[in-house]
C-alpha cells in the first residue's frame, strides 16, 4: 500500500506539463488497448468465415455456391462477399452479352475491388496501433526531459543540493517515460501479430480468388446454354 500511495503522490505532485504527458499516455493506451481486443475479435471472426465458405467452395458447384450466397441471409463476410462481387458482375456482363474477353476482365477487375476492400477493412485499426507504438515513447521521452528540467531547475535558488532533493522530480518526470513504454509495447505486438494475421488471410482470399475466376474461366469459354443458371 505504501508504495501505490507513493506512486500515485508522485504523480499528483508532478508539473502540470508532465501530468498532462501522463494523462495522453493512459488515453493513447486505453484507446490502443480497446482496439486490439476488437481487431482480434475481428480477425478471429473473418478467420472462421473464411473455413466456412471454403468448405462449401470446394465443393466445386457454382450454382450451389451461387444459392447459397443469395440465400443467406446474415450479412456476407470476407471472402463471401468478394465472391458475391464476382458473381454480380459476371451475371451483369452476360447479360448485357458482352464478349467472354470482356465478361472476364469484368469479374477480375469486380473481384479485386472487392479483396481491396475485405484488406482495408482489417487493416483499419493497424496504422493507430503501429503509430501508438511510434510515438508513445518519445511523448514519455518529453515528459521526462522537461520534469528532470524542472527538477533541477529547483536546485538552482538552493545553496546545497543533495540526493533526498532531486530524488523525487527524477522520480516524477520517469513516470513519463515508464507509461511511454507501457503504451508503446503491447501497441507494437499487437501490430506486428495482426499485420501477420491479416497478410496471411488476405492470401488465402486472393488465392480463391484465382480458384474462382478459374472456374468461371471453364464456364464462360466451354459452358453449354442448358448448364444451370451461371
Amino acid at each position: 500500500m505504501g508504495t501505490e500511495l507513493s506512486f500515485l503522490t508522485l504523480i499528483t505532485n508532478a508539473s502540470k506539463v508532465v501530468q498532462l504527458v501522463m494523462l495522453i499516455l493512459g488515453l493513447i493506451s486505453v484507446a490502443s488497448w480497446a482496439l486490439i481486443f476488437q481487431h482480434r475479435r475481428v480477425l478471429k471472426n473473418s478467420h472462421r468465415a473464411f473455413e466456412r465458405f471454403n468448405q462449401i467452395y470446394q465443393q466445386g458447384d457454382l450454382n450451389r455456391l451461387y444459392d447459397y450466397l443469395a440465400q443467406k441471409r446474415e450479412a456476407l463476410m470476407g471472402m463471401e462477399q468478394i465472391i458475391k462481387s464476382g458473381f454480380k458482375e459476371y451475371l451483369k456482363a452476360k447479360k448485357q452479352v458482352h464478349t467472354p474477353t470482356v465478361i472476364l476482365q469484368s469479374v477480375e477487375r469486380a473481384l479485386r475491388i472487392a479483396l481491396n476492400k475485405e484488406e482495408q477493412y482489417l487493416s483499419q485499426s493497424l496504422s493507430f496501433l503501429g503509430s501508438v507504438g511510434s510515438i508513445s515513447v518519445y511523448i514519455g521521452l518529453f515528459g521526462t526531459v522537461w520534469g528532470i528540467m524542472n527538477a533541477f531547475s529547483a536546485l538552482a535558488n538552493m545553496q546545497q543540493a543533495t540526493l533526498a532533493m532531486v530524488a523525487p522530480g527524477i522520480s516524477e518526470a520517469l513516470i513519463a517515460t515508464a507509461l511511454g513504454l507501457f503504451a508503446a509495447i503491447p501497441a507494437v505486438f499487437a501490430y506486428h501479430r495482426f499485420t501477420h494475421g491479416v497478410n496471411n488471410l488476405v492470401q488465402d482470399y486472393d488465392n480463391l480468388s484465382e480458384e474462382f475466376y478459374g472456374l468461371l474461366e471453364q464456364r464462360v469459354f466451354h459452358s453449354k446454354p442448358d448448364e444451370g443458371q451461371i
